[in-house]
């Protein structure tokens, strides 16, 4: 019996819609990071992309379990001028970019290689309920 290995083109990649308007923030990033790595496949392969593309709508209505998360979880970046130092915390982000919360959470839990930053392009991620994504025909996934 041989062992199975993905090659490149072989695997075809399926749109997903998933709509996080209630759901745990952490729960559903994880769901979502194994679906974009293809982890949910029987043909899984480390070094091939074998994910598929996942529509991610409504993700204002996210939900963070504790309270005391929102104050205290920090996003910081550096602009890359002298005192470019800026920090944001997770109540802020919430209200002006909840799309960066939400693709954010998912990039930390890909690997980190170029294959990671590849998965991480299959992500799309909408504050609202609209998304431009209709021609391709996502599946509605329940997570």
């Amino acid at each position: 019996m041989k062992t199975y290995m993905a090659k490149k083109g072989e695997v075809a990649a399926k749109w997903h819609l998933v709509d996080v308007s209630g759901k745990v923030l952490g729960r559903t990033a994880t769901k979502i990071a194994t679906i974009l790595m293809g982890k949910h496949r029987p043909t899984y392969t480390p070094h091939v992309d074998t994910g598929d593309f996942v529509v991610v709508v409504n993700a204002e209505k996210v939900k963070i379990t504790g309270e005391s998360k929102r104050g205290q979880r920090m996003f910081e970046y550096y602009t890359g001028y002298p005192g470019g130092h800026r920090e944001y915390t997770l109540k802020e982000m919430l209200a002006s970019k909840p799309q960066f919360v939400f693709s954010e959470t998912v990039r930390r839990m890909l690997p980190k290689s170029k294959l990671g930053r590849h998965m991480l392009s299959k992500l799309k991620v909408y504050a609202g309920p609209n998304h431009p994504h209709q021609a391709q025909q996502p599946e509605k996934l329940e997570l």
